[in-house]
C-alpha cells in the first residue's frame, strides 16, 4: 500500500504548530452562508489510529444530501504525523484526511468533521484548518463540548443552546434526538452557524450523530484493520476510492 507521507515542512513541535494556527486563523471565512441544507452532496471525514504501528487511517464518505445514500468513498493510510497534544489534533489528522479527500472521484460539497471548528481554544480546530487548506465549506460536529460551557437545550429535537467561551458564542449545543445528549456544532469555514445547525439536523434523521460521521467512522476503522493486518503493518492493502454505480445525483 502507499503510505501517506508527512508533508515537507510539517510542524514537529507544539510551538511550531501553534505558530501555523496563528498564521492560518485569519484566513477563515465567516461571512458566507455555505451550500443550502438538503442539496447537492455532503461528505463526512474521520480518522482511526493504531499508535502501536504508528498508523492513522482516514476516510471520506460522500452522501447525497437528499437521500443520504453513499455516492462515493475513499480512504488513505499514513504515518502519525504529530504527537498527541490537546488543541493540536488537526496536525495528526490532516495529511491523511486531505489524501482521502483528494482520492474521491467526485467533488465533496460540504465537509463535516468529527470535531471542532471555531469551538476550539485557539478558534482554529480541525474543521477550520481543513477548510482553509482545501478551500471547501466545512463544519465541525463534536461529541463533547471540549472546554466550553452551555446550558442544556430543551429536550425536543432541534433545540439548541449557545456554546460559550466566557461570553463569546463559539458554537451550539444541538439536540438531534428527543431527550438524547446534544452534539456540539461549530462553523469551520465558508458556512454560517445557522446553516451548520440545519445541515446537522438534515444529517441526523435517526441517530444522534450525523450519517456522514457514522459512515466515515465505520470506513476508517475498516481501513485501519486492513492496514494493520497487512505485512509489516499495512503493506498489503491499498488505499481505496469508490464511486457508487449509476449515481443519478448531480454534483454539488
Amino acid at each position: 500500500m502507499t503510505i501517506v507521507g508527512v508533508p515537507a515542512g510539517w510542524p514537529a513541535t507544539p510551538e511550531e504548530a501553534r505558530a501555523v494556527q496563528d498564521e492560518l486563523r485569519g484566513r477563515v471565512v465567516l461571512d458566507e452562508p455555505g451550500p443550502p441544507p438538503g442539496t447537492g452532496r455532503v461528505t463526512g471525514v474521520d480518522v482511526a489510529y493504531d499508535d502501536g504501528l504508528d498508523l492513522v487511517a482516514a476516510a471520506a464518505v460522500v452522501l447525497d444530501a437528499v437521500t443520504l445514500d453513499v455516492v462515493a468513498e475513499a480512504t488513505a493510510v499514513g504515518r502519525v504525523s504529530f504527537p498527541y497534544v490537546p488543541g493540536l489534533l488537526a496536525f495528526r489528522e490532516i495529511p491523511a484526511v486531505r489524501a482521502a479527500l483528494e482520492r474521491l472521484p467526485c467533488p465533496p460539497g460540504l465537509v463535516v468533521c468529527d470535531g471542532y471548528g471555531l469551538a476550539h481554544p485557539r478558534r482554529f480546530g480541525l474543521a477550520s484548518h481543513l477548510g482553509v487548506l482545501t478551500g471547501l465549506p466545512t463544519i465541525g460536529v463534536a461529541k463533547n463540548p471540549f472546554t466550553f460551557a452551555y446550558d442544556d437545550p430543551g429536550p425536543a429535537r432541534g433545540r439548541s443552546a449557545p456554546l460559550l467561551a466566557g461570553t463569546e458564542e463559539v458554537g451550539r449545543a444541538l439536540r438531534t434526538r428527543d431527550g438524547v445528549k446534544p452534539v456540539f456544532v461549530s462553523v469551520g469555514h465558508r458556512v454560517s452557524l445557522g446553516n451548520a445547525l440545519a445541515h446537522t439536523l438534515a444529517l441526523t434523521p435517526r441517530y444522534r450523530l450525523p450519517e456522514t460521521t457514522r459512515r466515515a467512522d465505520a470506513l476508517c476503522r475498516r481501513a485501519l484493520r486492513q492496514a494493520a493486518e497487512g505485512p509489516a503493518g499495512g503493506a498489503a492493502q491499498d488505499s481505496t476510492s469508490r464511486q457508487a454505480p449509476a449515481s443519478r445525483y448531480s454534483e454539488s
